[in-house]
């Protein structure tokens, strides 16, 4: 029977007055990966605390995909013994 690998991003959220700030953690089963990213409402805007952590957490995502590409460019490199560039 093979393993499938399974991999766990948590989000954790963070608010203070108008800001909201997520931190997302990828558990791969050997290491962990963190990314993270903020939002902050308008004084104007309503308050509707799940639209600030909707954008928080799309944020902190989208840094978390950039952390995964580094990794494997860097990971590539050194089998590949040259500089690589993945595109997005």
């Amino acid at each position: 029977m093979t393993h499938e690998p399974v991999w766990t991003v948590e989000i954790y959220f963070t608010e203070d007055e108008n800001r909201t700030r997520a931190d997302a953690r990828l558990s791969t089963g050997t290491r962990e990966i963190d990314g993270w990213g903020r939002s902050k409402r308008s004084p104007t805007d309503p308050d509707v605390p799940s639209v600030g952590e909707e954008l928080a957490a799309a944020r902190a995502l989208s840094d978390l995909a950039h952390h995964l590409l580094h990794e494997a460019a860097e990971s590539i490199e050194d089998f590949e013994g040259r500089p690589v560039h993945l595109a997005r």
